[in-house]
């Protein structure tokens, strides 16, 4: 019990660790390259990706089917029934002998005592891992009759229809089209080029805003939860009398990803492509303490913006890491 305890603590030790790291590393820009603010009904899951970043068509060579191949006869792949009983028999064996000697039973095999109970579990759960891997790479390619899945045949090259990604790709699109119709009913004047110039142009804004320490100029860019956290920030860079600089700011892309209502309220996520150099100098002695004045920083960050159903303006409500 008590190797148990200390194995735990020291998991807990070294996440520690990992959060510490993570937390020096972190971005000092607007938002500190971290997730924060309300996304609605939608703010405990993750922004999806725009439409436009479906994963691209995965082409293979077309294997040639041979007419010789019996109905039952299936290609060879690998370990046959005899391996993978062969497989299951020593995994089983190997597993069972550990948890006998876990209790007590045996002689331990010179393993000081045995394997205890979360060990086996361990391996049980790589060995379950390895299976599937092995499994889903011998999923069957051929039908009776040496039928193949429905494809279509160009130079010698095969697209797989109707897979997961382009189903995933399609109602991605068309959610997405979907909110923005609901968004013109009550705002026929809407236009989703004009949208994603003005994030353009609030994210110029605020970066500025955040650079000079002074969010005045920018509250109704806001909405009061992430004005409220925005100004924490900025007061805890003037505490610790240190300026985040960000020069050589370049939009590379704002595009749409999410687009909804709910309770009165319009909703936009939009995908922000970005680079810039982005680091913090101390006030007294303009030292750089944090980020590089030469290397340039790519992020690409969802931005949330909402407002009261119809032709209102938009306010920042939520910044999320890709």
């Amino acid at each position: 019990m008590h190797r148990y305890l200390g194995r735990s603590a020291i998991v807990m030790v070294l996440l520690a660790m990992v959060l510490l790291i993570a937390e020096q590393n972190a971005d000092a820009r607007a938002g500190g390259g971290r997730s924060f603010g309300s996304r609605g009904s939608r703010s405990y899951s993750r922004p999806v990706a725009p439409p436009s970043q479906s994963p691209s068509r995965q082409y293979a060579p077309s294997p040639t089917p041979s007419p010789m191949t019996p109905p039952y006869q299936q290609p060879s792949r690998g370990f046959g029934g005899f391996g993978r009983s062969l497989l299951g028999g020593l995994a089983g064996g190997f597993l069972g002998g550990m948890l006998f000697r876990s209790l007590g039973f045996g002689g331990g095999m010179g393993m000081g005592g045995g394997i205890g109970l979360f060990d086996i579990l361990l391996l049980a759960g790589i060995a379950y891992l390895i299976y599937r891997m092995v499994k889903k790479k011998r999923e069957p390619e051929a039908d009776v009759y040496g039928q193949r899945p429905n494809v279509i045949d160009i130079d010698h090259y095969q697209v797989s229809q109707g897979s997961a990604q382009s189903l995933g790709y399609q109602q991605a699109q068309d959610e997405v089209e979907e909110g923005l119709s609901h968004i013109r009913q009550m705002d026929p004047s809407f236009d989703e080029g004009r949208f994603n110039d003005a994030v353009m142009d609030m994210f110029f804004k605020i970066q500025g805003a955040w650079m000079n320490r002074d969010l005045s100029g920018v509250s109704a860019l806001f909405t009061d939860e992430m004005r409220a956290a925005m100004q924490n920030d900025v007061d805890q860079l003037l505490r610790e009398k240190r300026v985040n600089r960000l020069e050589n700011i370049a939009v590379r892309n704002v595009e749409i990803s999410e687009a909804w209502q709910e309770s009165g309220k319009d909703f936009i996520t939009a995908l922000v492509y970005a680079n810039l150099l982005d680091y913090t100098t101390d006030d007294a002695t303009g030292a750089v303490v944090s980020g590089s004045k030469t290397d340039p920083v790519k992020f690409e960050e969802y931005w949330t913006f909402t407002r009261t159903v119809g032709n209102n303006p938009w306010k920042l409500s939520a910044i999320n890491q890709k």
